[in-house]
C-alpha cells in the first residue's frame, strides 16, 4: 500500500477555490476505528461553512473537509470489526467527522454501515450526514409520529429530499417549502404532500390553510433568523421546530406568549461533535428500520451531480447557488 493519498485541502478560507487537491500521509486506524479505501465523498453544506473558516473541526478530527464516504474497508481493529460483523473487503459508507474528500480515511467503526444492495458508491456516498441527520432530529429529537404533519424548510436539498422520503414512509404527512416552482415539483415527485414556493407564497398561511389551522406538528428548520417566529406562527399545539442549521442568521425574536399556550418546544441540534456512542446508536437505528427500505427501493438517494475530486471547488460552488435537488458528490478515479 502507498504512503500517501490525494486529498481536497482548504489551502485559503472564502471562495471555493481555495480547495485544492494536495498529498497527504495516509491516516492510521486506531482502537475501533478502520481505514476505507475511499470511492465516492458526499459534499454536505457544512463542508462549505469550514471552507469559509467559520465551523472548525472537532478536536483530533481531521482538517481535510468531508463528513461521509463510501468505499472498501482495507484495514482497521479486528475486534471491533469481528463485533460489528465487517470484514476486511467490505463494501461500506461511514459517517466521519473530517477527512472525508480523501482517497483514504478512517472511520470509527460504529459509524460505519453496509452498503444497502443494489446502491452504486456514489449513491451510498450520499447517505450518511443526511440520513444520520434527519432520523435524529426528525425522529428521535421531533419525536414525528405516523399521522402527523411535518413542515421541512428546504425540501430539495440533500437533508430536505430525505426527510420528505423516510417521513412519508413512516406515515406522516410531508409540507416543504422550496425556492422556485421547479423545486417545489421535484420535492411533490419524491412524495411531498404539499410544496409551498417561499418566493411567492406565505408559508405560514399556507400551513395553516393546508392543515386547517392546526398547524405542523413538526418543523424542520436549516434556517433560523426570522423564520423562527413565523414558524411559532404556525406549529401546532405541543409542537416542536428542531434547527438544524442557521443559515438565515443566529438570532430570532419570537412570540413567547404562543410558545407557552400552545406548549411549543424549540430545541436544535448539532451531529458533528457528538459522541462515537451517540452516532453509534443512530446508526443502529438506521441498520434496523431505514437500511431496509433503502434495499427494497422504498427509500432511494437522490443524486444531482457528481464531480471528479479535483472539481471540488465547482461542487461547492453549485451548492451555494443553490440550484440543485438532492446530493452532490465527489468520485476518486485510479
Amino acid at each position: 500500500m502507498t504512503t500517501n493519498m490525494r486529498a481536497v485541502e482548504i489551502t485559503a478560507f472564502g471562495p471555493p477555490e481555495g480547495l485544492k487537491l494536495g498529498e497527504r500521509p495516509l491516516p492510521d486506524a486506531g482502537k475501533g476505528e478502520l481505514l476505507i479505501r475511499v470511492l465516492a465523498s458526499g459534499v454536505n453544506r457544512p463542508d462549505v461553512i469550514q471552507r469559509k473558516g467559520h465551523y472548525a473541526p472537532p478536536p483530533g478530527a481531521s482538517d481535510i473537509p468531508g463528513l461521509e464516504v463510501a468505499g472498501v474497508v482495507e484495514s482497521g481493529d479486528a475486534d471491533a470489526m469481528a463485533k460489528a460483523g465487517i470484514r476486511v473487503g467490505d463494501r461500506v459508507c461511514a459517517l466521519v467527522a473530517g477527512g472525508g474528500y480523501a482517497e483514504w480515511c478512517v472511520a470509527p467503526v460504529e459509524q460505519c454501515l453496509p452498503v444497502p444492495a443494489g446502491l452504486s458508491d456514489v449513491e451510498a456516498a450520499s447517505l450518511p450526514e443526511t440520513f444520520f441527520t434527519v432520523w435524529s432530529n426528525v425522529f428521535d429529537r421531533g419525536q414525528l409520529k405516523a399521522g402527523e404533519t411535518l413542515l421541512l424548510q428546504g425540501g430539495s436539498s440533500g437533508i430536505g429530499v430525505t426527510a420528505i422520503q423516510l417521513a412519508k414512509a413512516f406515515g406522516a404527512t410531508v409540507i416543504v417549502t422550496a425556492g422556485s416552482d421547479d423545486k417545489c415539483a421535484n420535492c411533490l415527485s419524491l412524495g411531498a404532500d404539499h410544496a409551498i414556493n417561499y418566493k411567492t407564497q406565505d408559508f405560514v398561511a399556507e400551513v395553516k390553510r393546508i392543515t386547517d389551522g392546526k398547524g405542523a406538528d413538526v418543523v424542520l428548520d436549516m434556517v433560523a433568523g426570522d423564520y423562527v417566529a413565523r414558524e411559532v406562527e404556525c406549529v401546532a399545539e405541543d409542537g416542536r421546530i428542531v434547527i438544524i442549521a442557521v443559515q438565515g442568521g443566529v438570532k430570532s425574536e419570537f412570540n413567547a406568549g404562543l410558545v407557552l399556550r400552545r406548549r411549543i418546544t424549540i430545541t436544535g441540534s448539532t451531529l458533528r461533535p457528538r459522541s462515537v456512542a451517540f452516532k453509534a446508536a443512530i446508526a443502529q437505528a438506521l441498520c434496523e428500520r431505514v437500511w431496509p427500505l433503502l434495499a427494497n427501493g422504498k427509500v432511494r438517494p437522490i443524486i444531482h451531480s457528481v464531480f471528479p475530486a479535483a472539481e471540488a471547488a465547482r461542487a461547492h460552488e453549485l451548492m451555494e447557488s443553490n440550484q440543485h435537488t438532492g446530493k452532490i458528490i465527489l468520485t476518486w478515479g485510479t
